[in-house]
C-alpha cells in the first residue's frame, strides 16, 4: 500500500512540474488530484492526493502533497488543501468512477474557449479527434466553488465523459491514472490552440466527414493509453535528469 501511494505521489508531482514547464499554471490556483485505494486496497474516491494550499507548481515535491480525505481531512502532510479544490476534487472523485485522477487548469487557449458563446472544441484537427464524444460542457458559470453545492454541480455536469470545459473558467480533466489524465490535458490545450489560430485568420475551419470521426475515433480507442503511458514516461525521464528534486 505504502509503495502504491509513493508511485501516486511521484506521478502526481511530476504532473504539476511539466503542467508549469508548458504554462498551464496560474499563480498557486488550480489543482491535480489522484485517488488512491483505501487499506483495503480496492475502495477508491474516499482518499485523494492533492497539490498543496499555497504552493507554486514548480516547487511542488512528492512529499509535498496533502493526502486526505473526502470531508478534507489531511491524513497525510504539514500542508493543508485549498476549499475550491477540495469542494471540487472530492465531488468528482466520489461521483464519478472513471476520474480516479483529477486535472484542472485555466490553461490559456483551452479557457480562451469557454469564453465563447456556445465555445466547443471543433473536430476539424487530429488532436481534436481525441476527444470526440468525450466532452461534457457546463455552459453556466457558478463562480467560485466554495461550498459543497457548487462542488456537486460541476462533479454532476462531468457525467460519464473524461472531460469538462466549464464556461467563464477552465477545463477538467479526468483518467484512470495520471498518465492517461495528463496526455489529455497536453493534446487538448494543443487542439485548443490550433482552432484559436486557424480562427484567427478569419476564416472558415475545414470540418471532417463524420465517417472519418468514427474510425478515427475507433483508433484512439486503441491507441489512447499507449501512447499515454509512452507520452509520461518520457517525461518522468527528463524530470529525473532536469528536476530531480520533484521526488524529494
Amino acid at each position: 500500500m505504502n509503495e502504491i501511494i509513493k508511485n501516486s505521489r511521484l506521478d502526481l508531482a511530476c504532473a504539476l512540474r511539466w503542467a508549469y514547464r508548458l504554462g498551464f499554471h496560474e499563480g498557486v490556483c488550480n489543482h491535480f488530484s489522484l485517488a488512491v485505494p483505501e487499506k483495503d486496497g480496492q475502495t477508491m474516491g474516499k482518499l485523494f492526493l492533492i497539490n498543496p494550499y499555497g504552493w507554486h507548481w514548480s516547487e511542488i515535491t512528492a512529499s509535498s502533497l496533502v493526502l486526505c480525505d473526502e470531508n478534507g481531512v489531511v491524513l497525510e502532510g504539514n500542508n493543508t488543501v485549498e476549499d475550491t479544490a477540495f469542494f471540487i476534487h472530492s465531488r468528482i472523485h466520489n461521483t464519478a468512477p472513471q476520474a480516479t485522477c483529477v486535472l484542472h487548469t485555466h490553461m490559456p487557449y483551452t479557457t480562451s474557449l469557454t469564453l465563447l458563446e456556445d465555445g466547443r472544441l471543433q473536430m476539424c484537427e487530429q488532436n481534436a479527434l481525441m476527444f470526440d464524444d468525450r466532452i461534457a460542457y457546463d455552459d453556466d458559470y457558478g463562480g467560485l466553488a466554495l461550498d459543497s453545492q457548487e462542488g456537486e454541480r460541476i462533479a454532476g455536469k462531468l457525467g460519464e465523459k473524461s472531460v469538462l470545459m466549464l464556461a467563464n473558467h477552465g477545463v477538467i480533466t479526468t483518467g484512470p491514472n495520471v498518465a492517461e489524465a495528463f496526455n489529455d490535458l497536453y493534446y487538448l490545450e494543443r487542439a485548443a490552440m490550433f482552432q484559436v489560430l486557424a480562427l484567427s485568420t478569419g476564416k472558415k475551419l475545414r470540418m471532417i466527414s463524420d465517417t472519418v470521426r468514427e474510425n478515427t475515433r475507433a483508433q484512439f480507442e486503441t491507441e489512447a493509453s499507449q501512447v499515454a503511458a509512452r507520452h509520461f514516461s518520457a517525461l518522468r525521464r527528463i524530470l529525473d535528469r532536469e528536476e530531480p528534486d520533484y521526488r524529494e
